[in-house]
């Protein structure tokens, strides 16, 4: 006989505290209840049926291929519900412990029309189908009207054509001038007619830029000899005028002043900046004088001479009256005389008046004009005013003759982007350059020459660096 096991001696604990009972072993009891959780979920042995617990096998040893399409089990695999809802599924089977549950329906908010329409229970229920069969025959009467070949009334008012509205509204619009614009729009908001004040960029055309320009047909990969001239023309012509620009402010700037050597630059610069100093064994000024201290006076003087009041006599001032009595006179004769003279010339004035008259009326003209002109321009929506884009031309030797061989000289995407811009829809913006951090180099330490310090690869690098400009400096001169 096998020798039993002795039995394990069971410890006793004191269990006075709430701590101690956490030492006791339940494993077996969550265990249990565990197993009768499971058995609540999927059932027990007992309540299964036999089809539920055993599968005969019926299949062959080998099993057949399947025969299916990929079609066929797509549509199968469609029946099947998600796997992303399988988790939403209930598979327990434990009974709702709560039998009986008491189902509140939620009122819906707002109105029910289909139960208005089907069941009218008020007043205004049976008025609003009444409305709506009414409607619904004017409805049927317009469609009969269609469909028998009746063309309906044209409309021939003009949409954009501007209307005043003291017209449609009766005793605003007074011929004396006694109402004026400001009372009618006061009258026409306080009686239900207010009239909206629009843009005036609204009643008229702010460019007259097409949405669509055609390129020039010089710009073709095979244009005619004719168009391509043309085009070469314009280009050059279009070239000259920024040549002849760059030349003016050149002149106006840096050829205004006169150049002069680096060694007379320094000079000047160097008598300018010791203005004032001074040498060693001069005077301080050229007025100067040595002072002796036994002779010197020591009373007061100043710098200016003292005034004198010197009043003037009566002859002198008589005298300066009657000088001026005299110059009167003849400035008044002389303005008589000058009046004389423009009567007897009142032709040749008349003549100068309407001259300047005219000038004045072309001033305006041309003035207006410009005011028109300036209206329909490319407005400035940014920092940056907008230029025309530079043409795209290829030179008689870039053509080729069939787009395989062509040099693309155009960009679909910037033509659009550009014409945007002068149309007044975007801004016009510049590409920014931005400058690229300086970063520190140094060798590696291993890469260094086994005794050389970084200083003397410096000092190496400079002395290169020096030497390949002075070479440079050679070439040139």
């Amino acid at each position: 006989m096998a020798a039993q096991e002795p039995a394990t001696k069971r410890k006793r604990i004191s269990k006075k505290n709430k701590a101690a009972w956490r030492k006791i072993d339940i494993e077996d009891v969550e265990q249990f209840l565990e197993d009768q959780r499971q058995e609540e979920r999927i059932g027990t042995f007992t309540d299964k049926q036999d089809e539920d617990l055993f599968v005969v096998d019926t299949s062959p040893q080998k099993p057949a291929p399947s025969q299916l399409t990929i079609k066929q089990k797509r549509k199968l695999n469609a029946l099947k519900p998600m796997r992303s809802h399988q988790a939403l599924v209930n598979t327990s089977k434990v009974q709702d412990p709560i039998v009986k549950r008491n189902h509140v329906r939620q009122k819906k908010s707002g109105r029910n029309i289909e139960l208005e329409v089907c069941n009218p229970t008020k007043p205004r229920h049976r008025q609003a189908n009444a409305d709506r069969g009414l409607y619904y025959e004017k409805l049927d009467k317009e469609l009969a009207v269609r469909e028998s070949g009746k063309k309906l009334p044209k409309i021939d008012k003009d949409i954009w054509q501007e209307e005043d509205f003291r017209d449609k509204i009766p005793g605003l619009k007074d011929e004396k001038g006694w109402i004026s614009r400001d009372l009618a729009l006061h009258v026409a908001g306080n009686i239900g007619r207010k009239v909206v004040k629009t843009h005036a960029s609204l009643h008229h055309k702010t460019t007259k830029a097409k949405k669509f320009e055609a390129p020039h047909p010089g710009m073709s990969y095979n244009p005619s000899l004719k168009a391509h001239q043309e085009l070469l023309a314009e280009v050059v012509e279009r070239e000259e005028s920024l040549i002849k620009k760059e030349q003016h402010l050149k002149r106006v700037t840096t050829t205004m002043f006169s150049k002069v050597t680096p060694e007379e630059r320094d000079k000047r610069r160097l008598e300018e900046m010791s203005e004032g100093i001074k040498e060693d064994g001069e005077p301080e000024s050229e007025d100067e004088v040595e002072v002796d201290p036994k002779s010197a006076d020591n009373s007061y003087s100043t710098v200016n001479a003292p005034v004198e009041n010197k009043k003037k006599s009566k002859a002198a001032r008589n005298k300066e009256l009657k000088q001026k009595k005299l110059q009167r006179q003849h400035e008044a004769k002389k303005a008589l005389k000058k009046q004389t003279a423009d009567l007897i010339r009142i032709k040749s004035i008349r003549a100068e008046v309407q001259e300047e008259a005219e000038e004045l009326k072309d001033l305006k003209k041309r003035r207006k004009a410009a005011a028109e002109r300036k209206k329909y321009e490319t407005k400035r929506l940014g920092r940056h005013k907008f230029e025309e884009p530079d043409l795209d031309v290829n030179m008689p030797e870039d053509l080729a003759g069939n787009l395989r061989n062509v040099k693309t000289e155009s960009n679909l995407l910037t033509d659009r982007f550009k014409l945007l811009q002068k149309r007044n829809m975007l801004p016009t913006t510049v590409a920014v350059k931005r400058k690229r951090a300086k970063v520190k180099r140094f060798p590696r330490s291993s890469h260094k020459e086994p005794g050389v310090s970084f200083q003397e690869l410096r000092d190496r690098r400079k002395a290169a660096a020096a030497a390949a400009k002075a070479n440079s400096d050679t070439i040139k001169i």
